[in-house]
């Protein structure tokens, strides 16, 4: 069931529901990740490859192979 780092994701769901079954929402990033939240613009750091924001609860996610960078990283709704 894993495809490596080829997979596509169209959506945050789709890359916190791999990350979860995969066990790796709560791996530790590399190297934290500043995130600027798609639903209340608070700055916060993403340390684990799933993180929550801590004003509004928007949930984000990135999958190890693109953990590198922000630029990557989708949200995938509040409280999901």
């Amino acid at each position: 069931m894993h495809d490596g780092c080829s997979g596509a994701y169209e959506s945050g769901k789709q890359i916190i529901d791999k990350i979860r079954m995969m066990g790796f929402n709560t791996s530790p990033l590399a190297v934290f990740l500043e995130i600027n939240c798609t639903n209340c613009a608070t700055i916060f750091q993403m340390e684990n490859m799933e993180a929550k924001c801590p004003s509004c609860g928007m949930v984000f996610g990135v999958t190890p192979c693109h953990s590198h960078s922000a630029q990557f990283v989708k949200s995938a709704g509040v409280n999901y």
